[in-house]
Order: C-alpha cells, then sequence, then structure tokens
C-alpha cells in the first residue's frame, strides 16, 4: 500500500517560490510535509523576498493536494527520532537545525513500519543519506520477514526529469528558463549542463 509522498522544505521553497506548485502535483500527485516542514517554509517565505511567493501557494493549496503530518510525539515518533538521532524525541525537537528533514525521514519510516511504500522528496545531502540508510534498514527487515514497506528517494531533479516534455516543460527552452530561476533559490542545484536534463530522449 503506498502513501502520499512527504516533501523537505527544500523542493517546497524551489518549486512553490516559483509558482510552479501545479507541476510538482502533477509529477508527484497529492503530498505531505511535516509541521517543522510546513513551518520552515513560512519561515524563510517571510524573512527571503525570494521565497516569498511560496507563503502564498501554500494559502492556496487545497487539503487534498497538501497535507501537514502533525509532529506531536507518538511511541512510534519517538521511537524512530531517538533512534536515528541518537537522543531523546524532545530534545531532537529543541534544535531547528536539519529537524524539517529529520521529521520527513521520521514520519516516513513510521508508514514504512507500518507496511506502506513510501516516496520522500528531498534534495539536502545529509538528508538524503540519511534517508538513504533508512531505506536500506527497511531492506534488510523485508529480507529478513518482516512485513515492512519501503522508502524511495527522489529529488527536484528528478521532478524535473518526470515534467520534461510535458505541458509544464515542453520544450528545453522552457526547462533553461525554469531552472535559472531555481537555481537563483537553491545554491544546490548543480549547472543545468551537468544534469542531464538536456540530453533526455523527450526532447
Amino acid at each position: 500500500m503506498t502513501h502520499r509522498p512527504i516533501m523537505d522544505a527544500g523542493p517546497g521553497l524551489n518549486f512553490f517560490s516559483q509558482n510552479k506548485e501545479r507541476l510538482l502535483f502533477a509529477m508527484l500527485g497529492a503530498i505531505c510535509v511535516p509541521e517543522a516542514v510546513h513551518e520552515e517554509i513560512l519561515r524563510k517565505a517571510r524573512t527571503d523576498r525570494r521565497f516569498s511567493a511560496a507563503e502564498r501557494v501554500l494559502g492556496k493549496v487545497p487539503d487534498r493536494l497538501l497535507t501537514v503530518l502533525s509532529d506531536d510525539v507518538t511511541p512510534d515518533l519517538e521511537r524512530v527520532v531517538s533512534r536515528m538521532c541518537r537522543m531523546p524525541y524532545a530534545q531532537r525537537m529543541e534544535a531547528s537545525k536539519d529537524l524539517g528533514e529529520t521529521m520527513v525521514i521520521a514520519h516516513a519510516v513510521v508508514l514504512a513500519e507500518q507496511g506502506r511504500d513510501v516516496i520522500v522528496l528531498i534534495d539536502d545531502g545529509g538528508g538524503r543519506n540519511m534517508a538513504a540508510t533508512e531505506a536500506q534498514r527497511l531492506r534488510r527487515l523485508r529480507v529478513a520477514g518482516r512485513p515492512v514497506g519501503s522508502l524511495s528517494i527522489v529529488g527536484t531533479l528528478t521532478i524535473l526529469k518526470r515534467a520534461a516534455g510535458s505541458e509544464h516543460l515542453p520544450d528545453r527552452a522552457a526547462l533553461r528558463t525554469l531552472y535559472a530561476k531555481l537555481r537563483t533559490v537553491d545554491d544546490g542545484l548543480p549547472p543545468l549542463t551537468s544534469t542531464g536534463l538536456l540530453s533526455l530522449p523527450v526532447w
């Protein structure tokens, strides 16, 4: 059984700040964000003009497309966060650094341990490494006969690859324009020429 993808703040800021939420939902479907991610997107939208459009997008996206997951402590969340971060849940929640990506992965792991197949949309290198470690752990549990689901990792580049050739990115010119805008808000994105997006067979 699959569950809505769970998104970190980075990709959310990328697409929402460029008013490209329709592209995101068209490629990924309805999504979820933890409360920590929702708060991070709003905070950055209110303090950095580059992201100001993201607050307007969050305000107009219907619940059927975007659900906010509660970060209130539960036995499962506490267990997963404590194991991943090697500290008590309450202590981890007090530290804002990388909290959003931690909660993205923690929610995904809780759902996967309940048998769901979950996609996480995350760009940060440390977060992707943590997610990959958890995905491997889940694979080992399945091999051992445990009835757990899976965790898959996608990022901003994955969404752009899926959108290539669609009405949202009909040609290379549209891709170049959007990618240039994305790089103004995300300095972690590599140069377009190194992504392979320009040489996709759909063009």
